[in-house]
């Protein structure tokens, strides 16, 4: 197939391109730097200019769209540009041009309203009750992606989970940069199950979705490992990887949300020039279980994790002892 793929010089993204590329298929990026992803042609540009989106679904089979404004903070009208308008143009452009497939990837955190996820599925996105602007946007573009679901135009949405990886810029580095600095608490005992996914296996997924959305069309799928952690246990593991010593303070999760919400109030008056160093949305993340029933997706998508955990960690320990 001759596939656009979104957002490709992002962590996620690229490898997504890679991955589709080394399948055999023809992939174009589209994306406002350039993808760094061998073998694949780059067009330079954002999904919220409608002539440049319209040019580059010309001729292309399938879309996978991954581009969009990830972050604790900003502002509202740029999420909502960016996640919801900017995915309404390329389902617009894609269906227009005769694209017959198109994967929209979004985020368990769009039915994520506060409370634990345990042993679910792909809840329905909520973009009313879930928390953040990240997360409100990309319930309401998976919602819209779905209602452009047709026979003749496949649409499946697949909500990865917590990719990490070496070469992360965002999660991981992070985790590990506020460890080194001593600021990165355990809510409550660190103890919540969360569930993650290693890099390789989002970006097969991705893969396994788009030449499966025949089959899952008209769907949402939670894609991780499969293997849920305390988040202490996952936390810990990554900076040992990385050889700085894992977060031994604790703070009470209640108390995390409080003063989540207050930050968020402060970045909302004045923004500060990094993420807010909590947020309500994180703090729930941080102290609320959110692990998923995985065999709905393993069937849709004919798909299994071949990365695990433990092995992904000794990638990423490799990856910084080579740094």
């Amino acid at each position: 197939m001759k596939v656009l793929v979104t957002g490709a010089s992002g962590f996620l993204g690229g490898a997504v391109a890679a991955r589709i590329a080394d399948a055999g298929h023809e992939v174009t990026t589209l994306q406002r730097r350039p993808s760094g992803v061998p073998g694949v042609r780059d067009i330079a540009g954002s999904v919220t200019d409608a002539s440049i989106v319209r040019d580059a679904v010309q001729g292309q089979d399938a879309v996978v769209h991954l581009a969009a404004k990830v972050s604790l903070a900003g502002e509202r009208s740029e999420f909502a540009r960016v996640n919801v308008e900017g995915t309404r143009q390329m389902l617009e452009a894609a269906r227009a041009a005769g694209v017959q497939r198109f994967v929209q990837v979004s985020s368990p955190s769009v039915a994520h309203v506060g409370r634990a996820l345990v042993g679910v599925g792909a809840e329905p996105a909520d973009p009313d009750g879930t928390h953040g602007d990240y997360a409100r946007t990309k319930a309401a573009a998976e919602l819209l992606a779905l209602s452009y679901d047709a026979p003749d135009f496949a649409v499946v949405a697949v909500r990865p989970h917590l990719v990490w990886g070496p070469g992360d810029t965002q999660l991981v580095a992070r985790i590990v940069d506020r460890a080194r600095r001593r600021r990165l608490p355990l809510l409550d005992k660190g103890a919540a199950l969360i569930d993650s996914t290693y890099i390789d296996n989002a970006a097969d997924a991705m893969l396994a979705a788009l030449e499966r959305a025949d089959v899952a069309h008209g769907r949402a799928l939670v894609v991780t490992n499969g293997e849920p952690r305390p988040v202490a246990e996952l936390l810990g593991g990554m900076c040992r990887a990385a050889g700085v010593p894992a977060p031994s303070w604790r703070v009470p999760g209640a108390l995390a949300r409080a003063a989540g919400g207050a930050v968020e109030r402060v970045w909302a008056w004045r923004p500060g020039q990094d993420e807010p160093p909590m947020t309500r949305f994180l703090a729930e993340q941080l102290s609320t279980a959110h692990w998923f029933d995985q065999r709905e997706t393993r069937e849709a998508l004919n798909w299994e994790p071949r990365v695990s955990i433990e092995e992904g960690l000794a990638r990423l320990a490799q990856y910084y002892r080579d740094a």
